[in-house]
């Protein structure tokens, strides 16, 4: 009889729904893990054209497997190669050669520190050549870079020059003596100064002291400090030493000074040398020179001060940047959110060593699910489309995180419960259908 073969496919696709849902069940703490679903249809067999109505199913069929894509939650870790998609794409990985996806994203570095999961699948990206591949971390140590140019923007107090009547303690006067450098310049020769760290080609550092005095108006008899009311003088030194200006002759040179040029609302407007010193690379900055015995190259950088000020204020350093640095070790990675991974070594720099791809499909559905978390390409899939987190459709990559299963673990016991109805329903059917035939066959 019919029914029997009816309430037998039923029993095959509560079965298969039971599989299915143990499988969700089973896998609610994977990393990663997308849920499933089971899609059934009705079947008809053998029913004649125009039948219509008339016509009586033979039973039920699984037509697909259909996995959910839809993003977990992500949960925090404490180790940055934990990775996690905030939106849609997968990490692309290559299995011996052969590219496949993934959204778990639990990586490490292996002995020859590539980025790998632990199954030693290679994470793909931008390497730190420009090319596609296998990422790898350099654990190298960086070299020493030379100090090519330190910019200096300082606020030099207006009021500098300015007596109270009666004196006052916050009174600023001009210099009393003539700048005569040293390795302890005498207070009385300068107004104020700041120092700055630069670094000779061997990552050797050096102190650039920086020493600021204000033109004094009145001055005649002693050209070190005579100058006009929005003009400032410099002098520089170098582990203690003298930086020389190489002026051989003229005003205001005659300790190494150079002269920084203010207009009346505070702003800086550029940097005078003197006659003969050397040439300024452009308007606000100036070249330094200086000799090294240790070895290394002579120190030659420019001094940017465009970013400079004299309001009435008191003396503040409000910029203070150098391009050298010292040689460094990895001490850490730092990934941001379009997959870009910075190297963080002990000198402060922090250079891109790669960026982590992410990939998306017309049809993700499509894809072949491999198990491990893991799918591949399929035509049903269409091509993927790579790129870096966070441009098109792909979603943004969370360093120290990792996403959860997205199973819901509610509606899966809910489900769980009707398909084991669905079995014992289907069962009955049968059950009842032989209780039919054993009264007929009596009756007989």
């Amino acid at each position: 009889m019919g029914f029997t073969n009816t309430a037998l496919s039923g029993m095959n696709a509560a079965s298969k729904d039971l599989e299915i849902l143990g499988n969700n069940i089973a896998n609610s703490n994977t990393v990663g893990f997308k849920a499933s679903r089971a899609e059934f249809a009705d079947v008809y067999t053998g029913v004649a054209y125009g039948a219509g109505s008339s016509a009586v199913g033979t039973g039920v069929k699984l037509t697909r497997v259909q996995q959910s894509f839809a993003t977990g939650n992500l949960s925090p870790t404490n180790n940055t190669l934990d990775l996690a998609i905030n939106g849609s794409g997968f990490f692309v990985l290559s299995d011996n050669g052969s590219r496949i996806y993934t959204r778990a994203g639990q990586f490490k570095l292996d002995d020859n520190n590539n980025i790998v999961n632990g199954r030693g699948q290679n994470l793909q990206g931008i390497r730190q050549d420009g090319t596609f591949g296998s990422l790898n971390i350099n654990t190298a140590n960086i070299n020493p870079r030379a100090s090519t140019l330190v910019t200096a923007g300082v606020n030099l107090n207006s009021r500098t020059g300015a007596v109270s009547n009666p004196p006052s303690t916050t009174d600023i006067p001009y210099v009393t003596q003539p700048w005569t450098g040293g390795a302890t310049p005498a207070t009385t020769t300068y107004n104020n100064v700041t120092s700055s760290t630069i670094f000779d080609s061997l990552g050797n550092s050096h102190v650039l002291s920086m020493y600021f005095i204000k033109a004094d108006p009145s001055a005649t008899a002693d050209p070190t400090v005579a100058g006009s009311d929005n003009q400032w003088y410099a002098a520089f030194q170098i582990d203690g030493q003298d930086v020389s200006n190489g002026a051989t002759g003229g005003p205001n040179n005659a300790d190494n000074l150079y002269s920084l040029n203010f207009a009346s609302d505070g702003s800086f407007t550029g940097v005078s040398v003197p006659t003969g010193a050397t040439a300024s690379p452009g308007a606000g900055q100036l070249t330094l020179d200086h000799a090294l015995t240790n070895g290394a190259n002579n120190l030659s950088f420019t001094l940017d001060f465009n970013n400079s000020t004299q309001f009435g204020s008191p003396f503040a350093v409000q910029t203070l940047q150098d391009d050298g640095y010292t040689t460094g070790s990895l001490s850490g990675l730092q990934i941001d959110a379009s997959g870009n991974i910075f190297g963080r070594y002990s000198n402060g720099q922090t250079p891109l060593l790669g960026q982590v791809q992410l990939a998306n499909f017309p049809d993700p559905e499509g894809l072949e699910n491999l198990g491990d978390t893991t799918w591949a390409e399929t035509f049903a899939s269409g091509q993927p489309l790579i790129s870096g987190g966070g441009t098109g459709s792909l979603g943004t990559v969370v360093s120290g995180a990792l996403e959860d299963s997205n199973v819901d673990l509610t509606s899966q016991l809910v489900a769980l419960i009707n398909a084991q109805r669905n079995f014992q329903a289907n069962a009955q059917t049968i059950k009842t259908g032989d209780a039919i035939t054993q009264t007929i066959i009596n009756i007989r």
